[in-house]
C-alpha cells in the first residue's frame, strides 16, 4: 500500500513538473547533468537506468540501482574530453545493515580550462576559469522480493569568470528486477529542482534539464548476452532539431537554396532510443556496444555519417578491482576515450573490530547478477 501511495506521488510530480519543462537538450541550465558518469556508461550509450551490474556507476543514473551488493565499493575516472576539458567522476555506495537502507555518494566535476580575459577591442587584461561541479546523495531500499525504489539529492553549480550559478535538484527512480526471468526494469524522473542562484539575478532562471527515462534490460540463461534499450524524454514527442542553417544549393552557383526537412515520424521516435548489448565472457570481461540515435542525428554530418551515434567498451571484473573503457563516436571529428577504476574497499583494506562495528567488512552477495 504504501509503494502505491509512493509511486503515485511520484507521478503526480512528474506530470506536474514535466508540464513546465518542455525544453530538450541544449535549452537549459547545467546541461552537463547529462553527461555520461562513467566509461560502463558512456558504452551503453550515454544513459542507462536498467543495466543490473555490479558497478556503482549506475546508481548515479537511476537511484533505486544501488544495493546491498555495491556496498563499500568506489568508482573513479579521469578523462581528457574535447577541446582540453577535463571531467573527474567519482562515486561510492555503502550499505546501512540497521536501517536495510543503501546509500551512493557522486562527485562530477569539469574543467574547461583557462581563457584569456580581454575587451570588445582585443585588450588582454588576465586570464579566467570556468568550471562545473555537482555532489549527490542517493538513497534506495527494497520493497518486496522484486522492487526498489530511491532517490537522490544533487547540488549542481556552474562557474564562469565571476559569476556564479547554483541548482538543487533530485531524482527519483523505481527498479523491478526478477532474478528467474532475468528481466530488469527501471524508471527514473531526473533533474526535477530549483535554481538557487542565478548567473544574473536580473534575468528569470533557465529550465533544468528535466528528464524522464525508462530502460530495458534482459539477459539470457543459456546465451552470455544481455540486451537492453532506453527511451528518453518520454514527457516531449518531437525531441529533433530542425536547424535552419542546414541548407543545400539546388544550383552550381548556389544561388537556389532549400532548407532539410522536418524529421519523419519513425525519426521522431527512434531519437528517444538507446540500444545496447553487452556480451559476458565468464564472469571476468564484458563486450559493450549500443547506439544513440539523437546522437547521431544531431551530430553527424549528413553525407558521412560513419558510425556516428555507436559506442563500445570493455569491462574486465576482477576479485578486487573493475577496469572500464569505452570509445563513443559523436562525429566523424574524432573518437571520446575513457578509461576507469572501480575498487572494492573492504577487500582492499580492513580495519579490525571498529569495521565490524560499522558494517565495514562486510561483504554481500549481489544476487541481481
Amino acid at each position: 500500500m504504501q509503494l502505491k501511495k509512493w509511486t503515485s506521488a511520484l507521478l503526480l510530480g512528474i506530470s506536474c513538473f514535466a508540464a513546465k519543462a518542455q525544453v530538450a537538450g541544449g535549452q537549459a541550465a547545467f546541461e552537463y547533468l547529462r553527461m555520461p558518469n562513467s566509461p560502463h556508461v558512456s558504452a551503453l550509450g550515454g544513459i542507462n537506468v536498467s543495466d543490473p551490474d555490479q558497478d556503482i556507476s549506475f546508481a548515479l543514473q537511476n537511484p533505486s540501482l544501488m544495493r546491498e551488493g555495491l556496498h563499500n565499493q568506489i568508482g573513479l575516472n579521469y578523462n581528457s574530453y574535447y577541446a582540453g576539458i577535463s571531467i573527474m567522476n567519482l562515486a561510492y555506495g555503502y550499505h546501512v545493515e540497521s536501517i536495510k537502507t543503501s546509500f551512493a555518494l557522486g562527485v562530477q566535476y569539469i574543467n574547461y580550462g583557462s581563457f584569456t580575459q580581454t575587451d570588445d577591442v582585443g585588450n588582454i587584461y588576465g586570464d579566467f576559469k570556468a568550471n562545473d561541479y555537482a555532489i549527490t546523495l542517493a538513497a534506495s531500499r527494497s520493497y518486496g522480493e522484486h522492487w526498489r525504489y530511491g532517490a537522490s539529492l544533487k547540488l549542481a553549480n556552474s562557474s564562469l569568470y565571476d559569476k556564479k550559478a547554483t541548482a538543487l535538484l533530485t531524482d527519483v527512480g523505481v527498479t523491478y528486477h526478477d532474478t528467474g526471468s532475468l528481466w530488469t526494469i527501471g524508471v527514473v524522473a531526473k533533474n526535477m529542482g530549483v535554481t538557487l542562484k542565478k548567473f544574473n539575478p536580473d534575468n528569470t532562471a533557465e529550465p533544468l534539464p528535466f528528464d524522464l527515462q525508462i530502460g530495458v534490460s534482459k539477459r539470457f540463461k543459456h546465451l552470455p548476452l544481455r540486451l537492453m534499450a532506453t527511451i528518453h524524454h518520454l514527457y516531449e514527442w518531437d525531441i529533433a532539431y530542425n536547424n535552419p542553417a542546414d541548407v543545400t544549393s539546388t544550383n552550381l552557383f548556389g544561388g537556389d537554396t532549400a532548407t532539410s526537412k522536418e524529421a519523419s515520424f519513425s525519426s521522431k521516435l527512434f531519437r528517444h532510443f538507446i540500444f545496447g548489448g553487452e556480451l559476458l565472457l565468464g564472469k571476468r570481461i564484458a563486450i559493450s556496444v549500443a547506439y544513440n540515435d539523437q546522437r547521431r542525428q544531431e551530430l553527424a554530418i549528413p553525407d558521412r555519417k560513419a558510425v556516428s551515434g555507436f559506442s563500445f567498451g570493455a569491462g574486465v571484473y576482477l576479485n578486487k578491482f573493475q577496469v572500464h573503457y569505452a570509445r563513443s563516436y559523436y562525429s566523424v571529428a574524432g573518437a571520446y576515450n575513457e578509461f576507469g577504476l572501480n575498487m572494492c574497499l573492504n577487500k582492499i583494506m580492513g580495519i579490525g573490530k571498529t569495521g565490524d562495528k560499522i558494517n565495514w567488512n562486510k561483504e554481500y552477495d549481489d544476487n541481481w547478477e
